[in-house]
């Protein structure tokens, strides 16, 4: 699979503007003592730093083990929450994104890290027109793209469920309901208003689109 030689580049801004966007969303919660999503941004200025490196390699500025080692612990940990998630889903105090999501990218970074390190071959989507080395297992790039645009179109749709209800909720601020809708929790009282809640989504959105792209490529 290829494609047009600017689509790297604009993808690699792409992913950089995500990254400062979620570093300043962590900065505007800390200063402000608002609420936030910490783990999920951070994981997104991490995952916004190497995809960006894998794209263009001039941005690489992490050796692909040290990434392998982040991430691979980064899916542990998201894989963790998940499982502890089932026993704090009822709980007024748990209105964060589900985690499972965030652990599944994790472990495609891993994937698409594997072929870059130290003695293999160069970045698996480093590439001019997304001309790269194959995937060693094309079944499970595609498996995982496929996730990838599963957790675009259910984001999406809760993004819609989130305005709609916004819109004909009559004194609740719609960040409070949008973040309920977004995260998977239900719009009460307990629902919990983050940082540009909308932001957060549509970051959610970008970056798996992109990481479905480059799986894709890999095909």
């Amino acid at each position: 699979m290829t494609g047009p030689p600017w689509l790297p580049a604009f993808l690699a801004a792409l992913m950089l503007l995500i990254a400062a966007c979620s570093a300043a969303r962590l900065v505007i919660s800390r200063l402000r003592r608002r609420p936030s999503e910490p783990a999920t941004d951070i994981l997104h200025v991490l995952m916004g730093l190497a995809m960006a490196g894998m794209l263009k390699p001039r941005l690489s500025a992490v050796p692909p083990a040290a990434l392998l080692a982040v991430f691979g612990l980064a899916a542990l940990w998201f894989a963790g929450q998940a499982v502890r998630m089932r026993d704090r889903q009822h709980s007024a105090e748990w209105c964060r994104a589900h985690p499972a999501p965030h652990a599944v990218e994790c472990a495609a970074m891993c994937y698409m890290l594997w072929p870059a390190r130290p003695g293999g071959d160069n970045h698996a989507v480093a590439m001019a027109g997304m001309s790269a080395a194959p995937a060693a297992n094309p079944a499970l790039a595609l498996v995982l793209s496929l996730f990838m645009l599963g957790y675009i179109l259910w984001t999406s749709d809760q993004l819609t469920v989130a305005w709609l209800r916004g819109s004909a909720t009559t004194g609740k601020p719609l960040t409070t309901t949008a973040t309920a809708a977004v995260n998977g929790a239900h719009a009460d009282a307990s629902a919990v208003a983050v940082i540009a809640p909308r932001v957060a989504a549509f970051s959610k959105i970008t970056m798996a689109a992109a990481m479905a792209y480059m799986l894709i490529a890999m095909v």
